[in-house]
This record gives structure tokens, sequence and C-alpha cells, in this order.
């Protein structure tokens, strides 16, 4: 369990990678008390820095004896890397905050939003799953919903940028919008297809089900989160070629009536939750108002009128910030309360 401090030791494991960045840039942004901060990559970023309140910070090689007098570890280097290291900074009494998909369903880790289940922090074992940046941004604004009126069922389709890929995504969008453009021949890198001025219906691997893991990984994370295995899910998830903010088409069905009137003013009430609902006036959330923001945005709230209790609405957030850094520095935040 962490002890009380004024400041504490920070690590950031994955630092140089698109998500550590931004990870390293919050931890500054929201003053958290770090008496140092230790950044980790891979060999080939050993020695680069990265800067943190103005000084640089250099950049060490991830190994199993690094964790030793660490705090809290901030882990965003893949699912691998998780695995192989994340039980070695836990026995040494760091507590990980992981990014990746390493142990999002393992029975005896937290997998939690802030906002959502904080309770599940009392019973970590030294490591703390950080969710899917789509089923993040969907369980903040469905779980006061499902405390008013229960949801049966969710039906998702997200439209999801490359940032969620990383920096060669983005950069591959770049190049190929810029080739597209100039009348170029382009060749796909990071995706199968081309990215650029198309949609892509293929995030992660397909399973034997026909659907892709990170569809998968949205309806058994989304149960788990809200603590009801219940709740009926089923996910589309689409690549787009946007730069930053995952956007999500979310239908729910619900065992007690509400109107959308109803909707907005329970979403209203809720911390890190923006309504910016008014249609007529072309106000609807979009990822170019909301990237760099770190509230979610819900809009386009309307009932459904093929099913007795249902809602339709669109949620847009950050996935780099809320998805992604910004939830896990809000779980340390919530830690050392």
């Amino acid at each position: 369990m962490l002890k009380k401090k004024e400041k504490y030791i920070v690590a950031v494991v994955g630092a140089t990678g698109a998500v550590g960045n931004e990870m390293v840039s919050i931890l500054e942004e929201r003053n958290f008390p770090v008496g140092q901060l230790r950044l980790f990559a891979s060999e080939r970023s050993k020695g680069s820095t990265i800067n943190f309140h103005g000084k640089p910070v250099s950049v060490e090689v991830l190994k199993d004896d690094v964790f030793e007098g660490i705090d809290i570890a901030l882990f965003s280097a893949g699912g691998q890397r998780s695995l192989d290291f994340a039980p070695a900074a836990a026995k040494a009494g760091s507590v990980v905050i992981d990014n990746s998909s390493a142990w999002r369903m393992d029975p005896s880790v937290p997998l939690v939003v802030p906002e959502v289940n904080s309770h599940d922090l009392m019973w970590h074992k030294g490591i703390i799953a950080n969710p899917n940046c789509s089923t993040i941004q969907m369980v903040l604004p469905l779980k006061p919903i499902h405390d008013a009126a229960k949801i049966k069922r969710i039906v998702v389709t997200t439209f999801q940028s490359v940032s969620g890929t990383g920096m060669k995504a983005m950069n591959e969008l770049h190049e190929q919008c810029t080739a597209f453009l100039n009348f170029r021949e382009i060749t796909p890198k990071v995706y199968p297809h081309q990215i650029a001025f198309n949609c892509l219906p293929h995030i992660d691997s397909f399973l034997d089900n026909g659907y892709t893991k990170e569809e998968m990984k949205m309806v058994n994370e989304t149960r788990k989160i809200m603590g009801d295995q219940s709740i009926k899910v089923t996910a589309t998830t689409v690549r787009v070629p946007v730069f930053k903010c995952h956007s999500e088409s979310v239908n729910i069905e619900t065992e007690k009536k509400l109107t959308a009137n109803e909707v907005r003013a329970i979403l209203s009430s809720k911390a890190g939750i923006v309504v910016y609902d008014a249609p007529q006036k072309n106000i609807y959330p979009l990822p170019i108002y909301v990237a760099g923001k770190d509230e979610t945005y819900v809009g386009r709230i309307r009932e459904d009128e093929s099913v007795e209790n249902g809602i339709n609405m669109w949620i847009v957030a950050d996935n780099l910030r809320k998805g992604a850094a910004l939830n896990a520095v809000q779980i340390a935040e919530k830690l050392i309360e």
C-alpha cells in the first residue's frame, strides 16, 4: 500500500511514446507532488531527455532492478513489457498503473475510471489497470445513467483516431494525406490499408467470433468497471483519419424510462463530463474542439424511437488524455488522497 508523503518518486515507463509523453506533461500540468521523476524506455532511447518543470530528465533503460524506491510507476510501454516488468515493480514496492491491456481482465487487478469506480482501488495488490481508451469515455457518462435507470443493453460504434495506435500511425496519416493530395503513390505500413481519406472497420486483430480484440475489450471492460455482468454490450470499432480524439455513437436501452432532458440533467451534474448539446445551433462534440481537453463531451442526446426505453448519444474525448494518460494520473491522485 502506498505510504502518505509530501512528495513521491514517480516513474514513467514508455516515456518516449505518445502516451508516455502525455503522462509527463499531465503530471506537470496538474502539479502532481513529484519529488523525483524517473523516465524509462528501450535501449534506443537511452540518453535522450524530456523536459519536466523546465529541466531535462534523462531517459533510462528499462530493467527488472530499476524500481527500488519508486512509489508510483505509470506504465505505457505495451502489453508484453507490462507482463515482464510490472510484477517486478510491484515486488519492489511500487504501485503500478498500467495503460496496456495486459492486466485489465485479471480478477485480482482493479480496472479503474476514478469518477466511476474509485472504490475498487481499495483492493489493489500493487498493480492497477487503466482501461481501454474507448471504454473510459463510454463508461464515464453511462455509469450515472445506469445508477438512475439500469442499463440493459449497449450498442456502440467507435470512430477512433490514429493516435490510439501511436506516433508512427500519426506520422503515417500525415504522410499519406500529403502523398494523396500530391498524386503520389501510397504504401500502407502501420495499417493494412490506406488510412488517409478512409475508414477501417478493423482495430486490433480479429477473433474467431468475428469481432476484433478492441471490440471485445469494450464488452468485457465495461461490465467489469460498472460492476454488472448482466449488461449486454456489442461494439464495432472503426479507425478514422483523425489525429486525436475518439468519437462514439452509443445507443442504450434501460429498464426505467428516461427522457433526453433527464439524461442531460443527470450528466450535467457529473464531474469530468460536458454536455454540449444544441444541434439546432450546430452545437455537438467534435474532435477538433475536444482535442487537448480533459473532459468527456456528450451531445446528440435523443430518445430512441424504435424501443420503449432507449437513448442515443454522441461521445467525444481526447484518447491520449482522458483515454490514457490523464486517467492514469487521476488514479495516482486518488491513491495519494
